[in-house]
């Protein structure tokens, strides 16, 4: 990340949103909202010294998933680039009340602009990659794991956040009592693979087993995962595996339903023996849910934006899953990540490239073959009723003054040839180009002609 925002060729815009797309393939204009964070990013030089002068420190820190806590002026993470803070307007003084504005006194560098507006930013581009990621499934909704419920029921993420040194407890696995675990049991699965969501998550198996070894390493306790199936599949997987039961690792497998409950003070796992068939309850101090990945929550919004339809699973469908796996329907329009499906670091970095290196090699090239069978307009025909506009899954239908009319007009670029709108055009005026009513008429009578068929008169279109 520090050497994206030290490219000479590549302009960062944090804490920004793209909020409309208009154009085609080569010509896309897209306008930025970039939201103001009351701190001037050419001044600053992340000090951190409006952080330490916050009264306002009692907010829970989206970072460490609200397992500790940070000031109303925070960096959104510890490796955030650029190393400016914003201010959370939401619970800093100034802004609730009018008052405080410590973070300017102390502020040598008068980086600190209470009086920042958000700004929009028209940028033209050639091609857009999309890469908006994933969202961590909430297993709130799950009630069967008591997560938010029972205590000591934490995610994937949450543990990572605890083990790290740099966490909230300093990498000390500790119970809500302020004590060390003594069994930690670790299931698979959750929001992957069952009612919430049919598909494997394909990145859960491995980092449970890098927690499970973290977790035998540094606090010393005994883990029990939990899984359908150990689905390690990469290079080397196999052997973390191994190295993981080298550690003491226990594992359990299980079908069907998992279940945790409360049990004197603890917390007892009940799922089905896969072999035995028989009902197995094991009580342990500590539970990590090891959440699946699932498309982000304004998935539909986005892809609406950028053209890009979506999967019955939620993220982004690509062109083909084997031979355009990073295209997409709108041309110029590339995936990189989980945004198009569930991926592990390697496979993301190689979808990543591969999208990069697609986007280059269009503009590289100078121009595009389109689609030879767009639809096209009879402007005398048209009526202006708009029904083609509103099928049209690609926005390339438009409505246009033509010798004092309004009259529908496609864009060549960006019809993909779909033929709806000559399906349903109540005046016959907008036709597909290799399928006017001539064209088929004549197909047909050829075909006729070929196997004997005889007629007096022509085929003829009746409307």
């Amino acid at each position: 990340m520090v050497s994206v925002g030290r490219h000479p060729n590549i302009t960062l815009m944090s804490y920004s949103e793209v909020e409309k797309v208009a154009g085609y393939v080569g010509n896309f204009t897209v306008t930025v909202r970039r939201k103001p964070r009351y701190v001037n990013e050419d001044l600053c030089t992340g000090c951190g010294t409006c952080m330490e002068k916050c009264p306002w420190k009692k907010i829970p820190s989206e970072f460490d998933l609200g397992l500790s806590n940070r000031p109303a002026i925070f960096y959104p993470f510890p490796q955030a680039v650029p190393r400016v803070p914003v201010i959370d307007t939401v619970n800093c003084a100034y802004f609730k009340t009018g008052k405080c504005r410590a973070c300017e006194k102390f502020c040598t560098a008068m980086a600190i602009d209470f009086e920042q507006k958000e700004q929009h930013v028209d940028i033209e581009v050639g091609t857009i990659i999309l890469a908006t990621g994933f969202n961590d499934f909430d297993p709130a909704r799950a009630p069967q794991y008591g997560y938010g419920v029972l205590p000591n029921v934490v995610t994937g993420m949450e543990m990572e956040r605890l083990i790290n040194s740099g966490g909230p407890t300093t990498g000390k696995v500790l119970l809500k009592n302020g004590e060390k675990p003594k069994k930690v049991a670790i299931l698979h699965c959750v929001g992957s693979r069952g009612k919430e969501h049919e598909y494997c998550s394909r990145v859960c198996c491995m980092y449970s087993l890098k927690l499970a070894t973290l977790i035998r390493e540094y606090a010393d306790a005994e883990v029990v995962e939990f899984y359908r199936d150990m689905r390690a599949y990469g290079k080397d997987y196999e052997g973390f595996f191994h190295r993981a039961e080298g550690h003491g690792v226990q594992f359990a497998r299980f079908d069907g339903d998992l279940a945790v409950e409360q049990r004197d003070g603890n917390l007892a796992v009940l799922v089905t023996d896969i072999y035995t068939g028989q009902p197995v309850e094991i009580v342990v101090d500590m539970v990590v849910l090891a959440t699946g990945m699932e498309a982000q929550a304004d998935q539909h919004e986005v892809g609406a934006r950028f053209g890009v339809s979506r999967s019955p699973d939620g993220f982004f469908l690509e062109k083909h899953p084997k031979l355009a796996p990073v295209e997409t329907m709108t041309d110029g329009v590339f995936l990189a990540g989980t945004c198009q499906g569930p991926k592990d670091i390697p496979d993301s970095v190689a979808h990543g490239g591969a999208a990069a290196a697609a986007a280059i090699s269009l503009m590289d090239h100078g121009s595009v073959e389109l689609e030879p069978f767009t639809t096209h307009v009879d402007a005398e025909r048209c009526g202006a009723c708009r029904t083609c506009e509103g099928l049209c899954p690609y926005g390339a239908i438009a409505m246009v003054e033509w010798n004092g009319k309004l009259v529908a007009q496609v864009n060549e670029v960006l019809c993909k040839g779909c033929g709806a709108c000559a399906a349903a055009c109540p005046a016959g005026a907008a036709m597909q180009s290799g399928f006017t009513d001539k064209q088929v008429l004549a197909e047909i009578e050829g075909i006729l002609a070929s196997v004997g068929v005889i007629h007096e008169l022509p085929l003829q279109v009746v409307v």
